[in-house]
């Protein structure tokens, strides 16, 4: 494909603004259901009212500005008059404690925050001695504490800009490179402190552009968002929608998500794994749950689609007989399942973790593709993704056009490409780790890529258990694989220098307390079903079985049951990833139990 070389992010606003004036760029869902919407045009008007308020607070060309807030209209179009100005965004999970928070304000140099609501504005308060350089934080929403000149409203803040004359915004639109650099996006901490990957204007255009020409993103086609923007996977998806000149519909919340689904009746929509799985366990949970018939007729729905999903991944017609059982099927039971994520999407992608090809396969044969790929913050979250038309479940795909990709001797996949970060944000040593000095990229992911440029990814280099017996493991494959059960919610495989694996194994507790008050286990808290034997046979049937998956060395062997993983205990990043470190750490003595019982 050929690639547009814009100055900057703004002049791709524009270029979709001269196409689609009219058209509606994003829609917010309101608290009663209802919608209201802003078009292009009003969109690209927005962003001059808050870039000018961005200049009279005296941001500057290359300033850095923080955002701590889930996704929301005001998150994108203050993301983008910041880069219209040449100014630079640095996101903030909102889930994230004060004493993180502090750490990616203070290494960023930030001069500027913006909190979602309240809530957050009192954990950048906790911090605020922490944090001189911050001049001002704006609320997106809400009402600043009194008597406190420190926090302004987003209405407030936008009635400082109405000084600042056209002339002088124009200045400083012209004034930005595609050189420029328009985000530091910071990694989630899965092995160790954050680090800022440094993207520039012509990463994310690019990246865009190559994005929107590996997908199929129709005229008029709806977007869905509820992925947070402090990840560069959600970030890079709207920017894609916003070059295409798609309509982009926020979500509210991650708790209304379900609702919001079917307001927004997206065509396509970003995802990570663990959704995916939600999604696959509560319909699985929910046929079991009802039983006879109904179950049968899940059951036989599940077995025609699955000949058509193997038919359709084979590139062969699907025989007249079949298709008019799906018709049935389609009816019956997979319009439920359509109807649940708006009606109309034609398909999906997943990103950020491994999906676990089962899964794929489940929602392909239910009629709804999810198109696997991979990418990382430090190449502006894209390198490859399965096709809309050429596409297999357990691989990511070739790489998007203008992107190289290659292996290493020893498996390590390498990127080069427009998309490629300049630089980890003060940290030159790990920079030269990352990036060699003819551009390419070491990611430390292990991978295969076949005749096709198909890349299938085995594991991670620092993931990768080498047990006492010179064994290599890759611990996802078996964790994705385990944790399919509607019992399990998730796995961290350990057995690094050990003679087998062991397994931390958290529960799906709606459907633990379902099966124990069916098998008659006893048991009020959580605590006592996992200490229960009816429990613990019952997991250890799962994990029986899916060791038949397995070389007897990828078997696990035994495993400990826990409360679930969440951010909030620190276990997981904020992208739902466990934390193997803090949980090798944290539960040191119930690991060696596991080995030491022998």
């Amino acid at each position: 494909m050929e690639f547009r070389d814009f100055k900057n992010i703004h002049e791709m606003l524009s270029h979709t603004v001269e196409r689609y004036p009219g058209r509606d760029a994003y829609r917010t869902i309101l608290d009663n259901g209802s919608m209201e919407s802003v078009s292009w045009t009003e969109f690209a008007e927005h962003v001059r009212r808050v870039g000018k308020s961005l200049i009279a607070l005296g941001v500057g060309k290359g300033d850095k500005a923080n955002i701590v807030s889930y996704s929301c209209y005001r998150w994108v179009l203050t993301d983008v008059a910041l880069a219209a100005i040449g100014s630079v965004t640095v996101g903030i999970y909102h889930s994230l404690l004060a004493k993180d928070i502090g750490y990616i304000v203070k290494h960023s140099d930030a001069v500027l925050a913006f909190a979602e609501d309240p809530s957050q504005v009192a954990k950048l308060q906790e911090i605020r001695a922490e944090i001189p350089a911050i001049r001002k934080v704006v609320l997106f929403k809400g009402t600043p504490p009194p008597g406190d000149d420190w926090v302004l409203s987003y209405e407030e803040f936008l009635d400082l800009g109405k000084d600042v004359t056209d002339e002088a915004l124009d200045a400083r639109i012209a004034d930005v490179e595609a050189a420029d650099v328009a985000a530091i996006v910071y990694t989630s901490g899965t092995t160790g402190i954050p680090k800022g990957a440094v993207l520039t204007h012509d990463n994310i255009t690019f990246t865009a552009q190559s994005v929107f020409g590996s997908t199929q993103i129709e005229d008029e086609d709806h977007a869905f968002l509820f992925l947070p923007l402090a990840h560069i996977f959600a970030r890079t998806c709207v920017f894609s929608a916003l070059f295409a000149g798609s309509t982009t519909t926020v979500a509210r919340g991650i708790d209304t998500v379900a609702e919001d689904f079917k307001t927004a009746r997206p065509h396509w929509f970003p995802s990570v794994p663990r959704i995916y799985e939600k999604v696959h366990t509560k319909i699985i949970s929910g046929a079991r749950a009802k039983g006879g018939i109904a179950l049968k007729l899940f059951n036989w729905a599940c077995r025609v689609g699955d000949r058509v999903s193997d038919h359709l991944l084979a590139k062969e017609p699907v025989p007249f007989a079949t298709r008019l059982q799906y018709a049935i099927a389609t009816k019956l039971v997979f319009s439920k399942v359509q109807a649940a994520l708006g009606g109309r999407v034609r398909w999906c992608i997943s990103g950020a973790a491994p999906l676990d090809p089962s899964i794929g396969k489940f929602f392909h044969a239910a009629g709804v593709l999810i198109v696997e790929g991979i990418g990382m913050t430090e190449n502006t979250s894209f390198t490859n993704l399965n096709r809309y038309d050429n596409y297999r479940f357990g691989w990511v795909g070739p790489t998007g056009p203008g992107i190289e990709q290659k292996t290493a001797d020893d498996g390590e996949v390498l990127y080069r490409g427009r998309n490629i970060m300049r630089e980890y944000y003060k940290m030159p040593a790990e920079t030269a780790e990352t990036l060699t000095e003819d551009g390419w990229q070491h990611t430390g992911d292990l991978g295969a890529i076949d005749a096709e440029g198909f890349l299938k990814i085995t594991g991670r280099k620092k993931d990768l258990i080498v047990t006492a017996g010179g064994k290599n493991v890759a611990p996802s494959a078996i964790e994705g694989l385990v944790a399919t059960s509607p019992y399990i919610s998730q796995v961290c495989v350990i057995g690094d220098r050990r003679k087998y694996l062991t397994a931390l194994i958290t529960v799906d507790e709606p459907n633990i307390r379902a099966y124990a008050a069916e098998h008659g286990i006893a048991g009020n808290t959580l605590d006592e079903l996992l200490a229960s034997e009816g429990v613990k046979a019952l997991i250890q049937s799962v994990v029986d079985e899916k060791n038949t998956h397995f070389a007897s060395f990828e078997t696990i062997k035994k495993f400990r049951l826990l409360e679930e993983f969440s951010i909030e205990n620190g276990m997981l990043t904020p992208t739902l990833k466990v934390k193997r470190n803090v949980a090798m750490e944290r539960f040191a003595d119930l690991i060696d139990g596991m080995y030491t019982e022998d």
